[in-house]
């Protein structure tokens, strides 16, 4: 079994429900890194987040961030965020919504839509089934996917998602998707689980999720992800 680099989700993945950091996942993936193995943060989450988390674990192998939007790692694109679609489609979903929630639009928006460059998102205090009432006569609706990752509901361009820009990031800098391990929790990491060799769904994760892993963790959220790091990689 040989792994070039690991993929790992950041909420309910690395963190537990309070999207508080697991020092266990921590300590795992600064072990692999340690040994040449470096890690890929995959996320929904702004790439300021994004790259925040992966300076302060010391994780090496970039990010991919709003889904498969954003990409960015550090020495590569001349130090700046690689943006892989064009929010078309999604400023004008925000326009529809706005029309169609009114108020509630900016009640459940979520507060960091202003950092966005490919995708909006909201509170899950909107249900989903509301929101996609919401755009079921939106034009360009068959451009869009609709994300729960478990903390938030996603909207996004469908040309692009975790998969595709984790497999463009890989192939940029010479890594085999075969060897690559990917773990994640939710719907929204479904893609890129698919897209590389060795998928690990931690313990909380999505049954569907779990169904189309290589191996799924006894141990929940960065425990779980200490858990594969130790029995395949370390």
């Amino acid at each position: 079994m040989t792994i070039e680099a690991i993929a790992v989700d950041i909420d309910g993945t690395i963190t537990d429900e309070k999207r508080q950091i697991c020092i266990s996942a921590i300590e795992a993936l600064r072990k692999a890194e340690s040994k040449g193995i470096p890690t890929i943060i995959v996320t929904g989450n702004v790439v300021n987040y994004a790259y925040a988390t992966e300076v302060l674990i010391g994780c090496s192998g970039g990010l991919v961030a709003e889904n498969g939007g954003v990409v960015f790692k550090e020495g590569e694109n001349n130090n700046a965020v690689e943006t892989l679609v064009e929010r078309a489609f999604v400023t004008s979903a925000e326009e529809h919504l706005k029309d169609k929630l009114g108020d509630k639009f900016d009640k459940h928006a979520s507060h960091d839509n202003m950092y966005r460059l490919t995708e909006t998102v909201f509170y899950k205090t909107l249900d989903i089934k509301e929101l996609e009432d919401a755009l079921k006569d939106f034009k360009y609706l068959d451009e869009l996917e609709i994300y729960d990752s478990g903390f938030a509901l996603h909207i996004t361009d469908k040309r692009v998602n975790k998969g595709t820009s984790l497999k463009y990031l890989c192939e940029r800098n010479g890594i085999n998707m075969e060897n690559v391990m990917a773990i994640g929790d939710s719907q929204n990491d479904e893609d890129f689980l698919k897209q590389a060799g060795y998928k690990i769904a931690v313990a909380n994760a999505e049954d569907k999720l779990k169904d189309i892993s290589t191996y799924t963790c006894e141990n929940m959220f960065g425990d779980g992800v200490a858990e594969a790091i130790e029995k395949f990689v370390l």
